[in-house]
Formats: structure tokens, sequence, C-alpha cells
């Protein structure tokens, strides 16, 4: 019986590297804006009130390289890129205390444009794999234990594309089998890599569009399997099995860069950008195994420079240029907005939204149509360049990274 019990409770334990798909909810963030790549936590038992000075730091790093890319946790590990000795570089932390485990140079490192250098991407964890894109268009798949290359190969090299005017900032995406990404060449804006092997599985033809800054959604649409994204020219809907363009809209797109990764929600997609553009809603259907889209608003209110936006409960919660807005999804009417922190980005959890702004302050604002409601906020250390990260929700943790500087905080309720 006692071995019955044992074995029983072994297998009640969670993975330590569970797929981004099988992610254990509300601890591992294996991804960029998370397990669903919503920029929501489906944690609870968080602080509802933040004390003056902000949620007590577990630890603090200043040692993972310049950069912009957020983190990502699965199991007792962080992943994280940055820039190092003129290196774009993949490091993974131990959880528990912020120390280094092992660290990977995978190609030189851009210059971002006069922005600021290092990576802009997020590691994807995906079992015992890690997959990896640099700014430079590198595509590396690692081994989670020790960082041993399994393959690596160059998006831009091999399907005629060019790196953008501030760098490649994509995050990987991975579907069943594949990874995901947009190097965007002529007749090669989109393209599927065996995971395994790095093999080429599809290419998007129908699409020349130069890659954006956003990083690719997947969803079950009405059972045609999709694969969403803003590239440098519009709003963009792939089908997942073979590669081929369904729809590519424009209203949300501008000419200098689209950022914001797509939201998903009902059989709808909303797409937004800055730069005096704003954000529009697509109403899918199926027809003949593939996806039509239609829009049902544009929408002004919400020009969401590069700070995400989460989809809670009905509402959209973003930032509208340097104003935290939230809209109605289905509608797209004002609900109100605020100036809060600044302009920054958003991630959500237990019923609030984690704001960082730009200039280095952090915000808990619940996540309420009834209007703002803001319960803590606190600054962090300036580095020189602008806060773009976003915040990270992961096992009953807050985790800001700031160029070289990562820092866990306990949010945990008492």
């Amino acid at each position: 019986m006692l071995r019955l019990l044992f074995i029983l409770a072994a297998l009640a334990l969670p993975a330590t590297h569970a797929s981004p798909l099988q992610a254990q909810a509300g601890v591992d963030w294996p991804q960029w804006r998370g397990p669903e790549r919503t920029g929501i936590s489906r944690e609870t038992g968080l602080l509802q009130q933040w004390p003056p000075s902000g949620p007590p730091v577990v630890w603090t790093v200043t040692t993972v390289g310049g950069g912009y890319g957020s983190i990502s946790v699965s199991g007792e590990r962080v992943f994280v890129q940055g820039l190092r000795n003129g290196q774009s570089i993949v490091s993974v932390l131990n959880r528990a205390d912020g120390k280094g485990l092992w660290s990977k140079a995978l190609g030189p490192s851009g210059n971002g444009g006069g922005q600021g250098p290092g990576p802009r991407g997020t590691p994807t964890v995906d079992g015992d794999r890690v997959y990896v894109l640099t700014e430079g268009g590198d595509l590396a798949a690692l081994r989670v234990a020790d960082g041993m290359s399994l393959w690596q190969r160059n998006i831009l090299r091999d399907f005629g594309g060019r790196n953008i005017s501030w760098d490649i900032s994509e995050s990987p995406l991975i579907d069943g089998n594949s990874v995901i990404v947009t190097p965007g060449g002529r007749n090669a804006g989109m393209v599927a890599l065996d995971k395994m092997t790095g093999r080429t599985v599809w290419i998007t033809k129908e699409l020349s569009d130069e890659a954006g800054y956003a990083s690719p959604i997947v969803a079950d649409i009405m059972g045609v399997r999709t694969i969403m994204t803003l590239t440098g020219g519009a709003g963009v809907g792939v089908r997942a099995s073979d590669g081929k363009l369904m729809w590519r809209d424009g209203a949300a797109a501008n000419n200098t860069a689209n950022i914001t990764t797509p939201v998903y929600g009902d059989n709808k997609v909303f797409y937004s950008s800055s730069y005096g553009t704003g954000g529009a809603l697509l109403a899918l259907r199926v027809e003949g195994g593939e996806l039509r889209a239609q829009q049902v608003y544009f929408t002004r209110e919400m020009q969401n420079h590069h700070g995400g936006i989460v989809l809670v409960n009905g509402y959209l919660y973003g930032y509208n240029n340097s104003i935290l807005t939230a809209l109605e999804f289905a509608t797209g009417k004002l609900a109100w907005r605020h100036r809060a922190v600044g302009k920054g980005s958003v991630s959500y959890a237990d019923g609030h939204l984690y704001i960082l702004s730009e200039d280095n302050v952090v915000g808990l604002v619940e996540a309420t149509p009834a209007g703002y409601r803001e319960n803590g906020r606190f600054s962090i250390r300036d580095q020189g360049y602008p806060s773009w990260a976003h915040p990270v929700i992961s096992g009953g943790r807050l985790y800001l990274r700031n160029q070289g500087m990562l820092a866990a905080y306990d949010i945990r309720a008492r």
C-alpha cells in the first residue's frame, strides 16, 4: 500500500519542463506572453494590495546582459536572452535564487538601430528543449539541461529576408511538431520548421511582407488551426497545416513599426499599432476549409505601441499611446482611460493588471471596466534605456527585466 501511495504521489507532481501548451496553470510561463501568449496568468492567491515600497524582493541579478526581451519560466529554471561581449546569448538561471546555470552565444548582436543593442526576443521552452531567435535571425534549438546545440539556422539568410530597422524582435512559436517564425523574405513571409531537426516543413509563398516586430499566436478556429501575427504590412492569418495565407488586412498596420501581438477571442482577432494608426477587430468565418475575415470595427482609442494588450472578461486593457485604456472587445466602446504610471507594458493575473512604464515605474491596477483603481506602485532602477520588457507572473512571483538587471518579487498573499 505504501508503494502504491508513493507512485500516486509521484504521478501527481508537476513535470519539470512542461510544454507551452501543457504548462502548469499559474506556475509556468514558458514563452512570450505566457502559456497561451495572451499575457494572462491563471494564478490566484496573489497580493491584492502592495506595500508602499512594493512587494518583497526575492533576488536580483545584474548579469543577464543588455536587451529588451522578457523572460520564460519553466520548472525550476528561468530563461532570458542578452548581450555579452558583442554576442547574442541565452542564459538559464535557477528560479530559487537567480544563480546562473548555463549560457550560450548564438551569433553576433545587432546595434538596435540606435535604440539600444541586444536581443528583443523571449525564449520558448518546449519539454526538454528551448528555442531562441536572436536579433540577427539566428534560430537555435538547445537542450534545456545544458544548452547543447541540437540545430541552428539563420532565417534571414535561408529565406531571403532582411533585418528590420530596430532588429528582429519575434519570439518563436511552437505548434505541435513545428516552430513558426516570420523571416519576411520574398514569397517566404512565414515559415514552419520541424522542431526536432530544423528542416523546412512549409513556406507561406503568398506572403512577401517584411517582418514586423510582433510574435505570432495560434488557435483552433471553427475547426481550422490558424496562426495569426502582425507583419510589417498587415494583420495576417495562415493555415497551420500547410502555411496557406487565408487573410491579410492592413487596417491596423503602419509603415514604421508593427509590434503588438494579436489578441484572439470568440472567433475574432484584434490587431493594433501606434504611429497614428489604431486597432481593428476582425470577425472570422469558415468557408471551404479556410477562414475569411471581415472588419467589425476600427478604433483610434487603442494605438498600442509595444506594451501588449490583454483580454479579460470581455474587455481589452492596454496602452493607447501613453494612456492606459479599457475597451469593450465586441464593440470597441471606451470604458475608461488613465495616465496611470506612464506609457508601458501590461500583463494580468488574479484580477489585476501588472503594468510597467518605460520610465521604470511598476503598478498594480484592478482589471475592471468600472474605472481605474490602483492598488500599489513602486520604482525600479533606471538602466539607461526605456523599460520595455513585459512583466511576468509565475509561481507566486513577479519578474521584472530591465536591460542587464532581472529581479524576482514575492507577490503571494499571506
